[in-house]
């Protein structure tokens, strides 16, 4: 099985290939990319998956347990010792 990879024209006219139904464009992406806080550590679709949830801010993100954070797609477990780390530097923690 391959993966052919097919043009694709974002809104802002970005051209990029893609081999999956997955829409985010990389040029895009990287003009969101966050320069500091939490979500900069994150890898792009872990960053993503926080933001289409709405889960923009370590209080936020501390209304969530590990295990309704895991079921987001975009976030896998290697995400989950980032997103502690920063929440305990602010003396939060993920739900019980």
């Amino acid at each position: 099985m391959t993966n052919q990879k097919n043009l694709r024209i974002c809104n802002k006219g970005h051209k990029y290939y893609k081999s999956t139904d997955c829409p985010s464009c990389p040029t895009c992406e990287q003009e969101r990319k966050s320069d500091s806080g939490f979500l900069s550590k994150l890898s792009s679709p872990a960053r993503n998956a926080l933001i289409h949830e709405g889960i923009t801010t370590l209080e936020k993100l501390s209304d969530y347990s590990e295990k309704e954070i895991l079921k987001f797609h975009g976030i896998g477990p290697a995400s989950i010792p980032t997103l502690k780390a920063s929440l305990e530097e602010k003396g939060l923690s993920f739900k019980s």
